[in-house]
């Protein structure tokens, strides 16, 4: 390595600076260090290429970021920012099928007109439909209404699919996230069954009641219609209260009518205990009964009861069209009785009330559990033949029982003011809730 001196003048003091050069490294003398010079310069630049290097790493990554965020973004500019962009994992809004689905649902306005007319035309085909009369579908108007029923079921299942490619299956703003199109979903799977089993032979007659809910998919078709049912399910909580409200009731007025009539429906008028026949003779009935088969029976009151009616009001017994007089012990009876149409009176030995084994209308129609009173009470609240049981507790118990039942019919009828107001009252409360909460201008 050769040496070599250099001398410069400066630039304003004249002074000579002398520069030593090895070969190709220049030492100034000024430094502190001339020596260590070319390594703090290496080290330098070695640093800064890595400063470079990190920062062009820093960009690469933040162009990267940049393309995935723009990337996203036009994922979410969709035509339809309401429905989900991407279905099935690989259809997205804009790719065919999905968007000759979408576009038939929301921009041809006579798929959703044919629908209407498709679930009309089945209202129809269902009423025409005799089950009786088509056991074994051999008729032609069984074979015709058939043929429009697997119509029918062909082009709701059609609707479905069209709806399930358009919008996705499950999700919040999928297919089955609306409740209407799960009954949708319900009713095709139901008829999806049906013709399996038919297909099979097999007879399952229940499965064909579904057909009966295809008519509700006009409520999702019809705007008011879906109003006035989404109304009503909004009211059953309210009306569930009123529900319980109206089993209490229930709850304590057959307490009331156990406690006060059981066994009462029961009394009959019977014979004296220590009553007797002459051989060869019996009563024609165990005890009165005001008709053959006791469907409308004559109840007594007991005793200790203050009941309308006693064994002393038993009608005298008729025969073709004539009273009875003859008695038990009378000779007569034995010698002309075949002769003259005389026949024994034989009411006149029904004498004691007693309580006996059945009830009116065949055991349906008492008080002697809380189960049969709740019966009771469901009749009457219907209006229908409650009047024909509000004698028979009169007759057996008191004559102001009557109040029971004008209580009863006031609070818990369907004519009655008490729990129609408080079903007027439950149906009103959501929409002044949602009036109230309504921001003020």
């Amino acid at each position: 390595m050769t040496s070599e001196v250099e001398e410069e003048e400066g630039p304003s003091t004249g002074a000579t600076i002398t520069r030593v050069t090895r070969g190709d490294e220049v030492i100034d003398p000024s430094s502190p260090h001339p020596y260590h010079l070319d390594e703090e310069e290496e080290e330098e630049e070695e640093e800064e290429e890595e400063d470079k290097e990190a920062i062009e790493e820093e960009e690469v990554e933040r162009d990267d970021d940049d393309d995935d965020a723009s990337s996203s973004t036009s994922v979410l500019v969709v035509p339809y920012p309401e429905m989900v962009p991407v279905v099935f994992f690989c259809l997205k809004q804009t790719t065919c099928p999905r968007s000759w689905c979408i576009r038939m649902l929301f921009d041809f306005t006579w798929f959703e007109r044919v629908s209407m007319m498709v679930i009309l035309l089945n209202c129809v085909t269902l009423g025409m439909y005799q089950p009786c009369q088509n056991i074994d579908c051999s008729s032609e108007r069984c074979q015709i209404l058939s043929a429009f029923d697997a119509f029918i079921y062909i082009f709701f299942a059609l609707e479905m699919v069209i709806k399930m490619v358009a919008l996705g299956i499950f999700g919040r703003r999928c297919y089955l996230g609306d409740t209407w199109n799960r009954l949708d979903f319900f009713i095709v799977m139901a008829g999806m069954v049906e013709y399996s089993l038919d297909l099979q032979n097999i007879n399952f007659t229940a499965i064909r009641t579904v057909r009966v809910l295809r008519p509700l998919k006009a409520i999702n078709r019809v705007p008011s219609m879906r109003i006035l049912v989404n109304l009503l399910l909004d009211t059953l909580p309210m009306l569930g209260n009123v529900l319980l409200l109206c089993f209490f009731v229930f709850f304590i007025f057959g307490i009331i009518g156990v406690q006060l009539w059981a066994g009462l429906l029961r009394n009959r008028c019977y014979p004296e205990e220590n009553f007797t026949l002459t051989t060869g003779i019996r009563l024609p009935r165990p005890y009165y009964m005001a008709d053959e088969d006791d469907e409308r029976p004559f109840i007594c009151s007991l005793p200790m009861d203050n009941g309308i009616m006693s064994c002393r009001d038993v009608p005298s017994r008729r025969e073709g069209g004539r009273a009875c007089c003859l008695d038990k012990d009378d000779v007569l009876y034995r010698r002309s009785a075949a002769t003259s149409g005389l026949c024994v009176n034989w009411n006149q030995y029904y004498t004691r009330c007693h309580t006996g084994f059945s009830n009116p209308h065949k055991g349906a129609i008492n008080f002697d559990n809380i189960a049969y009173a709740w019966i009771v009470i469901f009749q009457v609240i219907t209006l229908e033949g409650w009047v024909e049981i509000m004698y028979y507790v009169m007759d057996a118990h008191s004559f102001y029982n009557f109040i029971y039942f004008i209580l009863l019919i006031i609070v818990s009828s369907n004519k009655g003011h008490f729990r129609m107001q408080l079903s007027f009252v439950s149906i009103d409360s959501p929409k002044r809730v949602g009036g109230s909460q309504q921001p003020s201008p």
